[in-house]
């Protein structure tokens, strides 16, 4: 799999994961909050598989 995710939208997947998470461990929002697992895996890996089918690339291009 190669990185289709680049850096600030792998730091804000992860960050909105741990929000919805963490609302939801608290109580604030009902079950449907632990769909944050799916940014902020997305987030940790740096591969989005939407982005794959669709081609899309947020990845910084190297030299």
């Amino acid at each position: 799999m190669k990185s289709n995710v680049g850096g600030i939208d792998r730091i804000l997947r992860i960050v909105v994961g741990l929000v919805l998470i963490g609302l939801t461990l608290m109580g604030t929002l009902p079950v449907w909050g632990w769909i944050g697992v799916v940014p902020l895996a997305t987030g940790l890996i740096g591969w989005c598989p939407p982005y794959a089918i669709f081609g899309w690339n947020t990845c910084s291009m190297k030299k």
